[in-house]
């Protein structure tokens, strides 16, 4: 597998704690952009990631470690797409990733827009034979069978996924069609209205209420509209009411404590020149998460 140097890591570690072969974790760019509906600019969304967590000090002080020394964490290349077909791109996407988990590595993905999860979630739902929960982040329920005249929006990744699984739980969501709505409903999806959480609709224990619904190993999508805009203005759809770094810190470290989170993807990110701070939040958000996730 081609591999970033130090200068486009993630991190901007050496090699000797990047290089594939010794890296348990391996970071995966997928700069897909096509159907993105309102802002644009997904497609840059990993390079301003990587560019950003230069920045993100090695030393984590909550969980007292240095988990790119300790690890190893490698950076492929971005995935490139010549082809703008979307099933041919999809695929590519699910090769690479299945190849990776084959060689027993932790994969995150960064996207570019949430399409890209379509194949994330698939190639972890093959590899681990159908036993697994995506846990779903999200403003939308993206659960929209066809979109501006195609399958695989960005607003329909979700019912592409509910068409090999139903082991979804959704957190955050906020903004829906009907139809959208009334598909959850019937199918009776786990999903976790932000109105719902906000008003204490769920109970005050409504974190252990999502882990309920999870089965032991968990795969992760994480939309960055899921966060308030006023800690994440740079993605092309926000919505008010989201939410904020520590809740959200406070349910990855719980959700990881109980359940064996095997892979996680963070998409939709939209970098504005103006704005580097957004990048660095999603940068230090994903060392985060690694550090609660891996073992």
């Amino acid at each position: 597998m081609k591999t970033h140097n130090i200068r486009k890591n993630f991190l901007g570690i050496e090699e000797k704690y990047s290089d594939y072969k010794n890296s348990q974790i391996v970071i995966v760019p997928i700069p897909y952009e096509q159907t993105t509906s309102y802002g644009k600019g997904t497609s840059k969304g990993p390079d301003a990631i990587l560019e950003a967590s230069h920045y993100v000090e090695f030393f984590d002080e909550e969980t007292k470690r240095e988990l790119c020394f300790e690890k190893g964490i490698a950076t492929l290349k971005n995935i490139k797409f010549e082809d703008k077909n979307y099933k041919k791109s999809l695929n590519k996407i699910y090769k690479i990733v299945f190849s990776l988990l084959s060689d027993n590595k932790f994969v995150v993905s960064l996207g570019g827009e949430h399409t890209i999860s379509i194949s994330t979630i698939k190639a972890h739902y093959d590899y681990y034979n159908s036993d697994i929960s995506i846990l779903h982040f999200d403003a939308h329920s993206d659960l929209r069978n066809t979109y501006e005249g195609t399958k695989y929006s960005h607003a329909c990744f979700m019912s592409r996924v509910l068409e090999f699984t139903d082991n979804i739980t959704q957190v955050g969501i906020r903004a829906q069609s009907k139809e959208e709505f009334e598909l959850i409903m019937n199918k009776k999806i786990n999903t976790f209205f932000a109105y719902k959480i906000r008003n204490g609709d769920y109970g005050k224990d409504w974190e252990n209420k999502i882990i309920d619904t999870l089965r032991e190993k968990v795969y992760i999508t994480f939309d960055v509209d899921f966060l308030d805009p006023s800690i994440m203005p740079s993605t092309g759809t926000t919505e008010p009411g989201g939410f904020f770094w520590d809740e959200t810190l406070f349910l990855l470290k719980k959700i990881s404590e109980k359940c064996n989170i095997i892979g996680f993807d963070i998409v939709e990110l939209s970098p504005r020149k103006e704005m580097k701070f957004p990048d660095f939040l999603t940068a230090k958000l994903i060392y985060k998460m690694l550090n609660y996730f891996i073992k």
